[in-house]
């Protein structure tokens, strides 16, 4: 007989089953709902993120009032003058500037000053572009083609709209 033959009968290991599971994983199975449950509670109690709205903020009646008049100005197409219309505008923004910032002084700004005054306010409009508003009032003859007018009234109606 040799020892191979003195040897046990090898065991056959018998197959783990999922249940019934350990008895740690018992107070798991009733640990988790309690737990999900008290994260539902919690995510009530943090602060909630609003949403930032991106629209435009209603005009105040001053500003309705100033955008209506600018639709109404006659706008000089065609090659006619454009002198009294330029100083329309500029009496517009005066008048706009001497509600909005009393103390500013801004109705003694004239030319590059006028303007950088205009475009510190609102930076969107980008009215340091159109020196025209300040200068084609003493042009004699001044003509703007239909493009520069088109422009120059859209820059206008952003500042209204937007300045602070």
């Amino acid at each position: 007989m040799s020892s191979l033959d003195q040897l046990q009968p090898l065991i056959t290991p018998s197959p783990i089953g999922f249940w019934p599971p350990a008895p740690g994983w018992w107070l798991l199975l009733l640990l988790l709902p309690l737990i999900g449950f008290g994260l539902w509670q919690l995510r009530r109690l943090m602060p909630h993120k609003r949403p930032i709205v991106r629209a435009e903020q209603p005009l105040d009646p001053v500003r309705v009032a100033a955008l209506a008049e600018l639709a109404l100005m006659p706008k000089p197409y065609d090659g006619a003058p454009a002198g009294a219309w330029l100083q329309q505008l500029n009496g517009l923004l005066k008048r706009l500037c001497r509600n909005h910032y009393p103390y500013s002084q801004s109705h003694t700004l004239n030319g590059r000053k006028w303007l950088a005054f205009l475009d510190n306010r609102c930076p969107a409009a980008g009215l340091t572009r159109w020196m025209v508003l300040v200068e084609g009032a003493y042009k004699p003859e001044c003509k703007l083609d239909d493009k520069a007018i088109a422009g120059l009234t859209q820059a206008i109606d952003t500042w209204i709209r937007k300045h602070v």
